[in-house]
């Protein structure tokens, strides 16, 4: 079994994967899109949403991240494509499933889910545009308002040269709204050659295990399911291990603050720190009492001392977790 961890725009970018990939369990990531649109992008455009391609392509914890590119013109894709690879990602995968309505009403997105000879197009000039060893994936919805073309869309990112598809088991008009339609992945799966990962609604190893049984797939990819709980990957692959608990998720918290005071502009940081306390609820009782000790509060260091002032458990320059969920 292999686990990704899902793009998320304006979530999961490389201070969470950077986080995540810390406590275990997940195999390769993927990184937020980055739009083309008309123009050759400088390496920073590129860096700035990957900044693991400073680190060969890998966070450091050492997971593997593809580059998500996302764009309808085949020339342009193309180029992008190829100025990308050379800066060394772990594989290119290309996004036709991204539901904002900004994004779609400029094609790009599951927009292009109504499209299937426009993705064609758009894999191939990619496939061509980067050396042969480079992987280029893959990630769909079901559809943009319905499921009917979902086999063809599939279909032409497989004979375009994708050699791995995820998808997200809903179509642009459910949104993020459960349930996940898994056995739509099962009729893509069937259809096509190359391997398929589902994702979709997996927040638990009991949602993980059922997933697996519906879609038939051996791999899977997890977005919001692992910001809720860092420690479900490792929960999934080993599913005696202990519980990842509260007071390990300390350092990680503290190492998270301290990445985004050093990369994310000043208004936006405590913003940052409350939407992953936020998901954490889901999962930690004390996430919530960390959530509203700080939910009015916008001010960087009050933020601080109202929650890593005191001394941590665990040292947050830890460089993983391995000890504390062992």
């Amino acid at each position: 079994m292999t686990i990704l961890l899902a793009p998320m725009e304006g979530l999961l970018d490389f201070t969470l994967r950077d986080m995540l990939t810390r406590v275990g369990g997940i195999d390769r990531c993927v990184s937020e899109f980055i739009r083309v649109s008309g123009t050759l992008l400088p390496d920073r455009a590129f860096i700035r949403v990957l900044p693991e391609l400073n680190n060969g392509g890998r966070t450091p914890a050492g997971v593997p991240v593809r580059a998500q590119l996302m764009g309808s013109d085949p020339v342009c894709l193309a180029e992008n494509a190829a100025k990308l690879a050379a800066l060394g990602p772990a594989g290119i995968d290309l996004n036709f499933g991204c539901p904002a309505k900004v994004v779609n009403r400029h094609r790009g997105g599951a927009a292009l889910l109504d499209e299937p000879e426009l993705i064609f197009t758009l894999v191939a000039a990619v496939r061509k545009a980067v050396p042969a060893a480079m992987p280029v994936s893959a990630k769909m919805r079901l559809g943009f308002n319905c499921d009917s073309r979902a086999i063809d869309c599939a279909l032409a990112m497989q004979d375009g040269g994708a050699e791995e598809l995820v998808v997200h088991a809903r179509t642009k008009a459910h949104g993020y709204r459960p349930p996940a339609y898994w056995e739509r992945i099962a009729d893509i799966r069937r259809a096509v050659r190359v391997p398929v990962v589902a994702n979709g609604e997996i927040w638990t190893v009991a949602d993980a295990q059922r997933c697996r049984e519906v879609s038939g797939c051996d791999d899977l990819m997890i977005g919001r399911g692992m910001v809720s709980d860092p420690g479900l990957a490792l929960a999934i692959v080993s599913p005696q291990r202990a519980p990842l608990e509260w007071a390990a998720l300390q350092p990680l918290l503290a190492l998270f603050w301290k990445l985004i005071r050093a990369h994310i502009e000043p208004r936006a940081r405590a913003g940052r720190l409350k939407q992953w306390l936020n998901y954490l609820r889901r999962r930690y009782p004390e996430a919530e009492a960390a959530y509203q000790a700080v939910r009015t509060i916008n001010d960087s260091e009050q933020v601080w001392q109202r929650l890593f002032a005191t001394p941590l458990r665990y040292a947050p320059e830890s460089p993983t977790l391995a000890e504390a969920v062992a």
